[in-house]
């Protein structure tokens, strides 16, 4: 029942807009929304594993706002209104002229918005790189999965400017080698995600570790902790005092904290989503058609987030954040590639899908030698190890 609680308003939303679409459209325009959202929910799992690092930092009232006003903005905001927004700036066209396009002109539509490609993979890919560096160099995290690559970069973290840099001598290599006549687009988007991936990340970071996220608002839980001990990389990595079990608690973001987390979960939605609306005119060019099936599939993605969350997925198989932001790196890689070669999604899909699924075989490995050691052991594991588990335990490599 609780998972049905979970993804309800999922799959009355399929319901509704399969429904709509042969409704209004044709038969065939339900089947393309179903095929749509499949291909959503298969290339984006690692993004609800992302989510949940995020997420988990975030009280119920964030979480519920995740799925009521996250959801709009990604279906009506992401999926519809930016493509377009894209498309008039990269094509110097007004808005409404562009919207014109998408109804009446949906073919020139869709040459306009891959036209705007190179801008949209430079965007996207180096916020996604960005956020794939920060977990590598990460200090404080614990857990290791492939322990002789991570360890190093690990400690040539305590050099903050590290991720920074590399992100930008990336950037320039991409925008010099591979992306042929769109040079300059791709350096300016470069730079325009690189600066929104640093600002959201810093304000979140700024107002949570200034304790702003404590203030007394009514979204705020009654003991401020939530029952997951593990903090989330990349999104703030303050936590709470320890249990009496010996198990960390974390302290929940709420306030202005928990808006600019919430804030940057949108952006990391947006850098995911930006291949699939591209992608979705290789099947059709009725844009709302692709809302509605990008849509629900975005659903089921936010839903799988709040899963996660409520069920602590993330401290009991503790390698599956490693192997989401494993396969985020990858998605970096193929979006500077596409900028000039185009990627196959099934590509996409198939990387990500590899990295996850070999996470979760570590993660079940780990789960089973430590229980044929420790019987009494818990079986789940986080950032300080899991209750009655030896620390060093934690950090076996692959």
């Amino acid at each position: 029942m609780h998972a049905l609680r979970i993804f309800g308003w999922s799959l009355a939303i399929t319901a509704i807009g399969v429904a709509g679409a042969g409704v209004i459209g044709s038969p065939r325009d339900a089947a393309i929304v179903a095929i749509l959202a499949v291909l959503e929910i298969s290339l984006s799992f690692d993004n609800a594993v992302i989510n949940a690092t995020i997420l988990r930092r975030m009280s119920a009232f964030w979480q519920k706002l995740f799925l009521t006003l996250g959801v709009i903005i990604a279906v009506f905001g992401m999926r519809l209104l930016f493509p377009i927004i894209i498309v008039a700036l990269t094509a110097h066209l007004g808005p409404v002229k562009v919207f014109d396009l998408a109804l009446n002109d949906s073919a020139q539509y869709a040459e306009k918005l891959g036209d705007a490609h190179p801008a949209i993979a430079a965007f996207g890919g180096i916020f996604l790189f960005m956020l794939f560096l920060d977990f590598l160099f990460d200090t404080e995290r614990e857990v290791q999965w492939i322990k002789k690559l991570e360890e190093p970069l690990r400690r040539a973290g305590q050099l903050d400017v590290i991720p920074t840099v590399i992100g930008l001598v990336a950037l320039l290599v991409v925008g010099e080698a591979f992306s042929g006549d769109h040079t300059q687009q791709v350096l300016t988007a470069g730079v325009a995600g690189m600066a929104t991936y640093l600002g959201v990340r810093g304000l979140g970071e700024f107002f949570e570790s200034r304790g702003v996220g404590a203030e007394d608002d009514e979204d705020a839980d009654a003991d401020g902790v939530a029952t997951d001990g593990v903090a989330a990389e990349g999104a703030g990595r303050t936590t709470g005092a320890p249990r009496s079990s010996g198990q960390p608690k974390l302290v929940l973001a709420t306030g202005r904290a928990a808006a600019f987390l919430f804030l940057y979960l949108e952006v990391i939605d947006a850098s995911f989503s930006f291949d699939g609306v591209v992608g979705a005119f290789a099947i059709s060019q009725n844009i709302f058609v692709i809302a509605t099936g990008l849509g629900i599939g975005a659903m089921y993605i936010r839903s799988l987030t709040v899963y996660l969350v409520r069920r602590g997925t993330l401290s009991e198989y503790i390698y599956l954040e490693h192997g989401a932001h494993y396969a985020i790196g990858a998605l970096a890689i193929i979006l500077a590639i596409s900028i000039e070669t185009e990627v196959p999604e099934i590509v996409t899909g198939l990387v990500g899908v590899a990295f996850i699924g070999l996470a979760l075989v570590s993660s079940i490995r780990h789960r089973r030698r430590h229980a044929d050691a420790d019987p009494d052991a818990t079986g789940s594991a986080g950032g300080e190890g899991g209750q009655g588990q030896p620390r060093e335990a934690v950090g076996a490599p692959l």
